[in-house]
């Protein structure tokens, strides 16, 4: 079985959850044996055309013209979607119902949602990672229920055993409040976070890859006027450091405008650490009663959620459940009886 996994030509440059997701999925196919290769735009003697399947990663605008290509050359394909939008279905599908008489006056004027809709159309199987995905996806995009599966996001088991000291050693603290991901996007709504902190008198950590933004330069100016907050830049995902800061924290924080639904947080909940998530995007099946949850629009509900965090004691609840339903191994094996059966084998 030959797969070959494709996305964006951007992925690797933003380095987030889609590019972590691609990366630990080639990882734990070849562990079992399966020849996995990542799609090579310059490929000029289209060895994609020998592939048994394609499984692209995100349906929208950038990656609309490849999934149409592929289905033009007959090469079957399954899709990881990762769509989300804040509209209901029955918005979703006014919207495009309003789409369509323009699609007639004037060609090439298509939304994304339709974008996405077609991707998924053309695709064998559409993979979504939550139940609400599958909900905005059958409903609001209408596409069949019968070719969608859920495949859970994953996390790597070696967050289960890290090492406290090393991140205590360096920076000298430890029970802090933690954060990890990108500084300066309107998503992550860092700058509601470095806020809420302010009003928190307790240390806190923000790991992450600073934007070149306007809004990032704020962060930074409103961070230094909290002594309690320290930020480090540019750790990288597999730095012993980053497990040991999800293991020596007290409460990890992630307040997005949503999550689907949240990698570093998945991480920090097997390190042991309490969770404090946005209440949107599919996060709540994943962490179930075992988080607290915030409204990313209210400061003051992300200062309420943090301090709910901080005044609970630490328990394996949710490590346990993390490590019995989304550790990487478990998400691979369904992945790969997923691509059989799209293959007949």
């Amino acid at each position: 079985m030959k797969i070959i996994l494709a996305s964006y030509q951007s992925i690797m440059l933003i380095r987030g959850g889609p590019s972590y997701k691609i990366v630990e999925t080639k990882k734990c196919l070849e562990k079992n044996g399966i020849d996995v290769h990542y799609f090579d735009a310059f490929d000029e003697n289209l060895e994609l055309l020998k592939a048994d399947l394609v499984h692209l990663f995100a349906a929208n605008i950038a990656t609309y013209s490849l999934a149409k290509n592929l289905k033009h050359y007959g090469i079957k394909f399954v899709v990881n979607p990762i769509f989300f939008s804040g509209h209901s279905p029955t918005l979703l599908r006014i919207y495009q119902n309003f789409e369509k008489p323009f699609h007639k006056l004037f060609k090439r004027t298509y939304s994304d949602y339709s974008l996405s809709k077609q991707i998924c159309e053309c695709a064998e199987l559409v993979l979504p990672n939550t139940r609400a995905e599958v909900n905005l996806i059958s409903k609001g995009l209408r596409i069949n229920p019968s070719k969608i599966q859920v495949i859970h996001n994953g996390v790597e088991d070696r967050f289960l055993n890290s090492d406290v000291s090393l991140f205590e050693q360096k920076y000298g603290i430890k029970d802090f409040i933690l954060y990890v991901g990108h500084i300066g996007g309107p998503r992550k709504n860092v700058l509601s976070l470095i806020k809420a902190l302010s009003k928190i008198n307790h240390p806190a950590v923000i790991i992450g890859d600073i934007a070149h933004t306007k809004e990032s330069k704020i962060c930074l100016q409103e961070a230094k006027k909290n002594n309690n907050l320290i930020i480090i830049e540019g750790l990288s995902h597999d730095d012993p450091l980053l497990e040991s800061a999800y293991a020596a924290c007290d409460t990890f924080v992630l307040p997005s405008r949503y999550e689907t639904p949240g990698r570093a947080a998945l991480e920090a909940g097997l390190a042991g650490a309490k969770i404090v998530i946005t209440k949107y995007g599919g996060t709540k099946e994943y962490f179930e009663n075992m988080a607290e949850y915030v409204d990313p629009y209210s400061i003051k509900s992300i200062i309420r959620g943090i301090e709910k965090g901080l005044n609970q004691k630490k328990n394996d609840r949710l490590k346990n459940h993390i490590k019995e339903n989304f550790i990487w191994e478990k998400i691979i094996d369904k992945t790969i009886q997923m691509y059989k059966e799209v293959l007949n084998i």
